[in-house]
């Protein structure tokens, strides 16, 4: 059980200049009223697959392009490398060091594969811009195309070859700006996973923007979640679904029901059960929320219960139910798909207190 009963925790990230992509202070506004970006400080260690994750509009691409030079920040420093690119100096995007995939490809549909790869490359001799080409399509799987047209190709050999190109110049800061959000859904499993062979395999640093809570926690070694241009949080996977700091994490991330409840004579109580509390002996008597995940939930038919399966929906290996409690309220709950139960049958809920948060009452 955590509680977040007094302010917030902060997501400050410290800032470290061993960082290999550090953002300080990063604030960005758009016609002079609308905060893109607001103080954002990040640091991304040399190697590591850093992942953005939040809804549309919450400064994600903003935060790439910036890093990436498309955009000029209007306060704060940039450094990639232990080099300042943006803020005390200002360095192009071509001099950075970075590639940059995009979620619709950008390939020049007049160019062959091959002249589309070799586009970065102009810095190049001839022989060694070929021999480059041909290894990135060996890379990313493309071998004996490189005569072909985009148009010639299906939507994930496109996404290919843009990862091929981003590739190719030999960048030390990778950026992807969802890559795979138009890929149908098996294939966007299967290429993000090459994709993440390829980039740890040469050790290339990676930032992923993405709204995808599924691909950002199957991909990323930590991750930021942005609400507004702000950075809420920032930590391993696990620590993000397990131990969200604040309530916007915890309902973006993963399925989360809030309940109310009460602590009380050193005990937590509330609609989904009276839960043993020691954090609770030495807390004054008060109203909270209470967060609770449907993996947290297990429940049995009981004609007595405490909760009407009100909702029902087959996942495939997993069912999730919705069970409403007397007041009103619902919790989710998850269970394999060996054995459903219809709506409308009345059950007994039973919650693992250990995995639930507890936040201030929200009124």
């Amino acid at each position: 059980m955590v509680f977040r009963l007094h302010k917030e925790e902060s997501a400050c990230v410290m800032e470290t200049e061993a960082a290999f992509v550090l953002l300080k202070n990063v604030s960005k506004v758009f016609n002079g009223k609308v905060e893109a970006v607001s103080r954002i400080s990040l640091n991304v260690e040399q190697g590591e697959f850093f992942s953005l994750l939040g809804p549309s509009g919450c400064g994600k691409s903003t935060i790439l392009r910036i890093i990436a030079g498309l955009e000029a920040p209007d306060s704060g420093e940039v450094i990639i490398g232990g080099s300042p690119v943006a803020g005390s100096r200002w360095i192009p995007p071509e001099k950075r060091g970075v590639g940059l995939v995009f979620q619709d490809y950008a390939l020049f549909p007049h160019m062959t594969i091959f002249d589309n790869i070799a586009f970065g490359l102009k810095g190049c001799g001839r022989k060694e811009s070929n021999r480059r080409v041909e290894e990135m399509l060996e890379i990313v799987g493309l071998a004996g195309m490189a005569k072909r047209y985009p148009h010639e190709l299906s939507g994930g050999q496109q996404q290919r070859v843009a990862l091929a190109r981003a590739l190719a110049p030999f960048p030390k800061v990778m950026l992807l700006d969802e890559p795979f959000s138009n890929l149908d859904a098996d294939l966007r499993v299967e290429l993000r996973t090459e994709t993440k062979q390829i980039l740890k395999g040469k050790g290339i640093t990676t930032i992923l923007v993405t709204h995808d809570q599924e691909e950002a926690f199957s991909l990323s070694d930590r991750i930021g979640v942005l609400n507004h241009g702000r950075l809420e949080q920032v930590g391993t996977p696990s620590e993000i679904y397990h131990k969200p700091v604040s309530r916007f994490t915890a309902g973006f991330v993963g399925k989360a029901d809030f309940i109310g409840g009460r602590i009380q004579n050193g005990a937590l109580i509330s609609d989904a059960g009276v839960f043993r509390c020691p954090e609770c002996v030495s807390l004054e008597e008060r109203d909270v929320d209470i967060m609770i995940r449907p993996d947290d939930v297990d429940f049995a038919p009981d004609e007595g219960g405490d909760a009407l399966i009100s909702d029902v929906q087959f996942l495939g290996p997993e069912v999730s139910y919705r069970l409403e409690l007397r007041n009103g309220m619902a919790v989710h709950s998850i269970k394999p798909s060996t054995i459903v139960y219809a709506a409308g049958k009345r059950v007994k809920i039973y919650v693992d207190p250990t995995h639930i948060i507890v936040f201030p009452k929200e009124v």
